[in-house]
């Protein structure tokens, strides 16, 4: 049987779908060749509308000529922000930038040929040209204002600085008075030496210190004289006794001896005096520097107040890019014709970055398009009926396997009843052969 023969159709090479047989020669390679091929046109097809060359010829030259905008305001930028990279850095940085731009943008612009592209397409496109816009015009609008923005950046830091020196000038006063009740003050405040304040502080300290000592040297001084007084009493010669033949004093002035000895000891008196006398002599040195502070201390504390202005003056950033762009704000705010030139200058920069897809709102639907959205059309058709002639055959190959094993099961059951009625009959034989064979064997028995 010939159930295996196939039922497809012949390959699709040698299908009559060949489109470019009666097309013109594509163009040769050139510059202009190549700036369509940035933005995704097939010359094949451009070669039917040869008047359209010129128009995407230049629809690619704005493509490369955003990349090449983009790559230098990449450039100034890392130029501007960042002086301390080398050049062959920035120049690298730029070039990556530049390949990012070349790309984003031929694929926008490539995406949009066609005549079924729909408006919301091209509008979210568009949205994306403008993102890029304005990551790419804001470093050339900081070279266009420089030198008005380092103008106002430093009109602000010498304004900045002035008003952190009147602080420190205002929660610092001359003769030493704290300033800790009151907040805005809290970020302010010096740590000078030598200040009134503090050397009074001090003296009042040292006077508390020295009222609590004196106190508690004055009742060890009394209880010590008490003790001393009673020794003297008890050791007078009124008291003494004869012992041995000779005057001795008594075991009670003895004991009155040991116990205010022992006292004088314990409570150490000596160091509580010496512990007070310093303090009384360290009360009189603070006092002598009270009297001084007032001719010391306002240098010291005007050379603190100058050393942390100028930490404050070194610590502003002037070329930072949010520095910068305060500063173009600042500039814009200030002047109704820098706002006019600012604002003008964005948009015409964000246009020119957006100008891709722009011109594709502008130009409209093109003879080019319409063949691309034939050629998309009939592509689709195409490989519809192909789907459909590939189901057919599918469908047609199952039915001839279907067939096959309908025949296959025709055979096999004919063969299996010739050979079941074969076995019937090989036993019907057999059947017969063993009945005569014992019926011939009952005759012979009858006839002995």
């Amino acid at each position: 049987m010939s159930t295996d023969t196939p039922l497809r159709p012949a390959p699709a090479a040698a299908v009559h779908d060949d489109l470019s047989h009666d097309r013109p020669p594509a163009p040769g390679t050139g510059p202009a060749a190549w700036l369509r091929r940035l933005i995704g046109i097939r010359e094949e097809l451009l070669a039917r509308v040869p008047e359209e060359r010129t128009r995407y010829t230049w629809y690619g030259a704005l493509v490369l000529n955003t990349a090449l905008v983009g790559s230098l305001s990449m450039a100034l930028a890392l130029g501007s922000f960042r002086s301390d990279l080398p050049l062959g850095a920035v120049l690298a940085v730029a070039a990556v930038w530049f390949w990012v731009v070349l790309a984003m943008d031929s694929w926008l612009v490539s995406s949009t040929h066609g005549a079924g592209v729909k408006k919301w397409s091209l509008m979210l496109r568009f949205l994306l040209s403008v993102l890029l816009g304005l990551f790419i015009a804001e470093p050339i609008l900081f070279q266009i204002f420089d030198k008005e923005i380092r103008q106002e950046i430093a009109i602000g830091n010498v304004r900045k600085v002035a008003d952190y020196r009147g602080m420190l000038v205002s929660c610092n006063p001359t003769d030493g008075t704290t300033t800790a009740d009151r907040p805005d003050c809290l970020p302010y405040q010096l740590k000078v030496a030598g200040s009134p304040a503090e050397l009074n502080e001090q003296i009042k300290s040292n006077t508390a210190r020295a009222t609590t000592l004196s106190a508690q040297v004055a009742t060890l001084n009394k209880t010590l004289q008490d003790k001393m007084s009673t020794e003297q009493r008890l050791c007078g010669k009124d008291n003494w006794i004869v012992r041995n033949g000779v005057r001795d004093v008594t075991i009670t002035c003895e004991r009155a001896r040991t116990d205010s000895s022992t006292y004088r000891k314990t409570s150490k008196i000596d160091t509580y005096e010496k512990q007070l006398a310093a303090l009384q002599a360290e009360g009189q040195a603070l006092q002598e520097k009270k009297n001084k502070a007032a001719d010391t201390y306002q240098p010291l504390l005007q050379q603190a107040i100058d050393a942390k202005t100028r930490e404050r003056a070194a610590s502003l950033d002037s070329d930072g890019i949010l520095t910068r762009a305060h500063g173009l704000k600042e500039v814009a705010e200030s002047d109704g014709f820098a706002l006019f030139l600012t604002v003008v200058l964005h948009l015409l920069l964000l246009c020119f970055d957006a100008l891709p897809v722009l011109a594709k709102f502008m130009s409209g639907t093109t003879t080019y398009d319409d063949l691309l959205g034939a050629r998309f059309t009939a592509a689709r058709r195409l490989h519809t009926e192909e789907l459909q002639v590939q189901r057919e055959c599918a469908r047609m190959e199952q039915e001839v396997r279907r067939y096959g094993v309908e025949l296959d099961t025709t055979d096999r059951m004919r063969t299996l009843d010739h050979q079941y009625r074969v076995a019937q009959a090989e036993r019907s034989a057999q059947e017969r052969a063993e009945l005569d064979a014992r019926m011939q064997r009952i005759l012979r028995a009858r006839h002995a």
